[in-house]
């Protein structure tokens, strides 16, 4: 999500199901209390979860 790849990208990347990374996707808004997927980078970068390195 950090690159900004589609669910059928990150899929591909780690040999999963496009749904399986949707589910992933939608449990990671949850947790972070986001509403979108840049949201959740930008809330993940500032508590320190995930790093643009």
């Amino acid at each position: 999500m950090v690159k900004g790849y589609l669910n059928k990208q990150i899929a591909a990347k780690l040999g999963i199901s496009e749904q399986t990374i949707k589910n992933h996707v939608t449990s990671i808004l949850r947790k972070l209390n986001a509403n979108a997927r840049t949201e959740a980078v930008v809330i993940a970068i500032k508590q320190g979860l995930i790093s643009l390195d």
